[in-house]
């Protein structure tokens, strides 16, 4: 028996395959089609809202290119022919695939062949009709966008329409060790940003939580949009996406953290559209 698929809920194996998953996104409005490189739950950052259990720190481990492939033609051909939206109890307006999303349980981008993975996903929604109606999207840290296999993915993302997803959570050194443990400083975050929008269609994508009743600090407002002032400048986005914790963490920090109200979100949205930017909020 099928559960429902909800906005709460993005569990990897609610459909019973290794790299394929269904979620119901808030960001992208619909269904999603989720691949997961990270099948060993490491990531090389740890984020204190993430929601992924036994989080370790590494890389994604070798990918079956055989099994990927036979998943998402399996997959793709039960949401087109089957009946996956009856049996997940989708409803009726949501039963369109918005986009396929490079995502998982850690940074997709250590995948050791993650652009021969791109292709490969790149060419079976293409060849089963999906891309280039839905999306094509990579949600990633950035952390790795100078290494060369990322930049050649990137590549092939935008040759199928696709977009990237850059994480940037804070735009301060202290915020970042906070709230995503990253080692990578900020001004190497914010060029693999630039370099990323160069390659590919990139937004932003970042987590407004309250830690320890502390809402939302002056200090990290400014300085993020200082950053967007810097990055216009250089490159165009396509656009930024504030969005708060929706589901429950799984990290030590969990007890410390609080949804950021609606109306926060929407006062420093419009901050960021006064720059220029379009902006969404998810709440």
């Amino acid at each position: 028996m099928a559960s429902t698929l909800t906005t709460t809920d993005h569990s990897r194996d609610v459909a019973g395959l290794k790299y394929v998953y269904p979620v119901l996104s808030r960001r992208a409005g619909g269904l999603s089609i989720g691949i997961n490189f990270n099948t060993n739950n490491a990531c090389n950052w740890r984020c204190i809202y993430c929601q992924v259990p036994d989080l370790k720190i590494g890389a994604a481990p070798e990918m079956d290119f055989q099994l990927l492939e036979d998943e998402l033609r399996f997959f793709l051909d039960d949401v087109l022919n089957g009946d996956f939206y009856e049996r997940f109890q989708i409803p009726a307006g949501n039963r369109v695939i918005k986009d396929i999303a490079i995502s998982g349980n850690g940074e997709p981008t250590s995948l050791n062949e993650f652009d021969r993975a791109v292709v490969l996903i790149g060419e079976i929604a293409t060849e089963v009709g999906v891309l280039p109606q839905s999306n094509f999207v990579l949600i990633t840290n950035g952390s790795l966008v100078h290494q060369p296999k990322v930049q050649y993915g990137l590549k092939k993302l935008r040759e199928y329409g696709g977009e990237v997803w850059f994480k940037f959570d804070s735009a301060t050194e202290a915020g970042r060790r906070l709230i995503n443990n990253a080692r990578q400083s900020y001004q190497a975050s914010l060029e693999n940003l630039m370099l990323s929008a160069q390659l590919c269609p990139t937004k932003l994508q970042t987590c407004l939580l309250d830690y320890d009743k502390r809402g939302l600090p002056k200090e990290e407002r400014q300085a993020y949009l200082d950053m967007l002032k810097a990055v216009r400048e250089h490159v165009s986005l396509r656009g930024v996406m504030l969005y708060t914790i929706a589901r429950p963490s799984m990290q030590p920090e969990s007890g410390w953290l609080e949804k950021l109200p609606a109306e926060t979100l929407n006062a420093f949205a419009n901050e960021i559209r006064q720059l220029g930017f379009d902006v969404s909020v998810s709440v």
